[in-house]
């Protein structure tokens, strides 16, 4: 079977669907069956087929239920019998509706490919979800940084060495070893040095009588000298 690509573009995804083959048509015209069929097929899902009855679940003719008597895979639309309206000039006209809109009340099963239809979805195994444990976001704390603790390597202890036997006499007549202890010597302390007293000055006589002042010379005196 033909496998189409995802496309996230719009107008691709417009052009792929109004340009679909007719394989991928059929299944777009797909609609949910009833509960009750749900219970008693095991399908949830179907594509519309003609002579299935069918609802309309949603639009102006809510609640209207009626047989199908013509699929337009081309407009995708169904045809449902007795539903019409009426033009101006007086004539009737099926109105159409889109295969979403409506729900599968009974299912046309003279087709024996449309039985295989139902056996191969029912068989089918369905893929287990896996559930993602919730976690709940931790509130932030504020935490100091953690300072990484050095661990002291203990070094390795030496293995024990038994010791030899020793007579008890031996042991007995040893002596034990007597401790030094050395003695502590004094420590002199230096006396600081006695200040002396400034030495008296002898004073004579001569030296204590003050000495008389030697009269100038002048002019007059050198004169009469000569």
């Amino acid at each position: 079977m033909q496998q189409t690509k995802r496309v996230k573009n719009p107008d691709k995804q417009r052009k792929m669907h109004f340009n679909a083959p007719a394989h991928v048509r059929h299944k777009l015209m797909s609609a949910p069956l009833s509960k009750e069929l749900v219970a008693s097929r095991g399908v949830k899902t179907l594509p519309v087929r003609k002579g299935d009855t069918v609802r309309i679940q949603r639009g102006d003719n809510k609640g209207f239920e009626g047989k199908v008597s013509r699929v337009d895979l081309k407009a995708y639309r169904v045809y449902i019998e007795g539903l019409t309206r009426e033009k101006v000039d007086g004539t009737n006209i099926f109105l159409s509706t889109h295969p979403s809109k409506i729900q599968i009340r009974n299912l046309n099963l003279d087709d024996n490919w449309r039985k295989d239809i139902l056996t191969r979805k029912k068989e089918a195994p369905k893929p287990e979800r896996k559930e993602k444990p919730k976690v709940k976001p931790a509130k932030a704390e504020k935490t100091e940084p953690k300072v990484e603790e050095i661990k002291e390597e203990k070094p390795e202890e030496a293995p024990l060495i038994e010791e030899e036997a020793v007579p008890e006499v031996a042991k007995e007549e040893a002596p034990a070893p007597a401790k030094k202890t050395a003695a502590k010597k004094p420590v002199a302390t230096k006396a600081a040095p006695a200040k002396k007293a400034p030495a008296a000055k002898e004073t004579t006589a001569n030296e204590a009588a003050p000495k008389p002042r030697a009269k100038r010379k002048t002019s007059e005196n050198t004169q009469g000298e000569q």
